[in-house]
């Protein structure tokens, strides 16, 4: 029986980069709903007359 090297079938594991993942796309989802929220807040804060600093 032969013993199994790095260029068999399965995983690498060189180290080469995967590509993008669902994980990745729930990253982004979640941080452009993040991001919309912060300027919707700034928005309807401003019709408060709002005001960034003291």
């Amino acid at each position: 029986m032969s013993t199994r090297n790095s260029k068999s079938k399965g995983k690498a594991s060189t180290g080469d980069a995967a590509g993008p993942n669902i994980y990745v796309g729930l990253l982004v989802v979640s941080l452009s709903a993040l991001l919309a929220g912060i300027i919707f807040l700034v928005l309807e804060l401003q019709t408060y007359n709002w005001e960034l600093g003291g």
